[in-house]
Parts: structure tokens; sequence; C-alpha cells
């Protein structure tokens, strides 16, 4: 075929032969050049682990020695997100928190499991999706954990007593996501949040944040009009961030925790019951409720029956706009704001220090 760059030149390939370009395009070499030593080559940089055919070693800890010693997940744990072992107190406190957070019955992430299940797709694949089911509301502990080192760090600086940083973030926050202050109704009956402190405090971890979460429920009952106090959210996630854990490291470790056990429901899931097929799956009329059937008119009478979405003053937009929020599924119903999803999550900057 000749030369490659010859037989481009004498085609001509948009303005790559224009006398203006900076450099003859086509004299460039084709295939292996030697390497640039001037420039760094891409390579990924870990302060984490390295691996190599003798050892894996992490944050400087051979993790087969590790193991011979006796130390386990839970002290890996530690090594990994905080380069550090813990004190034996820690380490009970955080297999607590984990055997406490690891199954749940059919709550969403089980169910999200169970449904992907059926599918009949990897378990893998069904363990990301419990992993999916951590949100901002169900499982907060990001949002959750980012807002108190915000007030703690506003009670430092402004001189406030963590009753007042307290009252402040109640103050700032009760309405736009109580489901992440870690306080509501949902453990009035259940004692495993409390549980849960006291076994921070019996241990000696507890420390600020746990302190601070009590303020908290404070603020919240005092001007409640309903009876209200610590849930898991709260508890866990104060006793996470007091054993050193960042509000991204607690989210990781609890959404993946759960995740395991995700994979007991997947495999009861798939044994119990046979794989949904495409189409298998029917929804009967009895279980919807939405408009009553009707005809579907001409195409030909289409400018009869259309109706156009546009408002052409303010009033008839705000018109339409409440008419629209009777419309279930269609959207308008939900107060969101749309804002970048790092800031949801209480992270300030996207991948910079």
């Amino acid at each position: 075929m000749g030369d490659l760059n010859d037989l481009k030149q004498k085609r001509g390939i948009g303005n790559l032969n224009s006398e203006k370009m900076p450099y003859d395009y086509f004299d460039r070499e084709y295939g292996t050049v030697p390497r640039d030593t001037q420039r760094a080559p891409f390579q990924w940089v870990s302060e984490v682990a390295y691996k190599n055919v003798h050892r894996i070693v992490a944050r400087g800890y051979d993790t087969t020695e590790l193991m011979e010693e006796g130390y386990g997940v839970v002290d890996v744990l530690f090594v990994d997100y905080q380069a550090r072992i813990p004190l034996i107190e820690e380490e009970q406190m955080l297999n607590y928190v984990l055997i406490l957070a690891l199954e749940d019955g059919l709550s969403p992430p089980a169910a999200m499991s169970r449904i992907v299940a059926r599918s009949k797709t990897f378990l893998t694949q069904a363990a990301a999706a419990s992993i999916l089911a951590f949100g901002h509301a169900y499982g907060a502990y990001s949002a959750f954990g980012n807002r108190l080192e915000k007030y703690l760090k506003k009670a430092d600086t402004e001189k406030l007593s963590l009753a007042d940083a307290a009252a402040r973030l109640v103050k700032d926050w009760a309405a736009k996501e109580p489901e992440s202050l870690g306080v509501s109704n949902l453990m009035l009956k259940d004692p495993a949040a409390k549980r849960m402190i006291a076994r921070a405090e019996k241990l000696g971890v507890a420390g600020k944040f746990i302190a601070f979460m009590k303020e908290i429920v404070k603020a919240v009952q005092k001007p409640s009009q309903e009876p209200v106090d610590l849930d898991m959210l709260g508890a866990t996630g104060a006793v996470m961030m007091d054993l050193g854990f960042s509000a991204e490291a607690t989210w990781a470790i609890l959404a993946v925790t759960r995740a395991l056990a995700t994979g007991a429901h997947y495999i009861e899931e798939i044994e119990r019951l046979p794989y949904w097929q495409l189409g298998q799956s029917l929804t009967p009329k009895e279980d919807y409720d939405g408009p009553a059937d009707r005809p579907v008119p001409p195409l030909k009478d289409r400018a009869k029956v259309a109706q156009s979405a546009v408002c052409h003053s303010v009033d008839e937009w705000v018109q339409a706009r409440e008419a629209r929020k009777k419309l279930v599924g269609s959207g308008h119903a939900i107060v969101e704001e749309i804002e970048d999803p790092s800031k949801k999550s209480g992270i300030k900057k996207v991948g910079k220090l």
C-alpha cells in the first residue's frame, strides 16, 4: 500500500495540508516511538496500598502478617481508612456498629437485591443495587456527618456552646432535611440507638460528636409537637465519627456492610422463587387508579384534543402548576433543589483537596 503518510498527504484531509499549519502533520511517526523521559507517564499513585507477587501492603502493614498476628477485618478498616491499628475498645465498638448495620430485614437495600435477583443477574449486581439504596434520606451518613463537623467548627470559631451550636443547626436544617438530622420518631420504642451510645460511653470511645448529638436531640425535642428521639442515623453517625472515620468513610463502610447481608437475601430469593422473564409480570387494572379507559382519538382530530403546556402569564402558570401537582407521577409535586451532588453529600470540592 506504500507509505501511509504519503497516501494521506496525496488524498488531503481537511486542513492538514494547509501551509498555515505550524508543523508537518504527515511527517509524524506511526507506531511505537521512544519514551519521552521529560514528561511524566500516566500512573496510579496511592497512599492506601500496593501489591506485588510477594505481598499486599496496606498503609505500610503486610496484610498477611496482620492476619497471622490475629488482627481482623475490623482492625484493617482502621488501617485502610485511618492508617492506624485501633485500640481494642475501638475495635469492639466498630464491631458492635457493623453487626447492627449488617442486617435490617426486608429493608430497601434487601428489597433492591431481591428484585434484581429475580431478573437472573449476578449476585454482585444485586449487591451493587443495594448500595444504591443508601441515598441522602435512607442512609444519609455523609450529609449528616459533614453537617456535624461544620457546626462544631462554628462552635469553635464563634465560641458557641454545644447547645447553642446544636440549636443553630436545627434551626437551619430541620425544615430542609429533617430525615438527616439523626432525630426522629423512628426509635421511640426501639432502644438500639441509645444502647449504641451507652456502649460507646462504657468503652470510653465517646467524644465530641456524641456529646454534640445529645444536644441536637434536645434542640429538636424542645419545639417538637410530637415525641422524637435519637435514631440509628444519629447514633451510628456520631459513633463512627468519634471513632475517627470521616463522613464519607462512614457512608462507604456501612453501605458495603449492608450489601454483605443483601447477598444472603439474593441467594434466598433465587432458591425459593423462579426467575422473572421479560413481560411475565402483570399489573392488573385493580392496582391502577389513574384516568379511566378512554378511546385514542384519530390522528386527524389531534388538533381538537391536544393541549399546549405554554402559559402566557404568571397567574396562568401558577394555576397550571397546581393542577399538574395533582397528577401523580408527573414530578411536579416533588420539591427539590437541583445542585451539585457533591455539595448535597457535604463535599465542597470534587477531585481537589
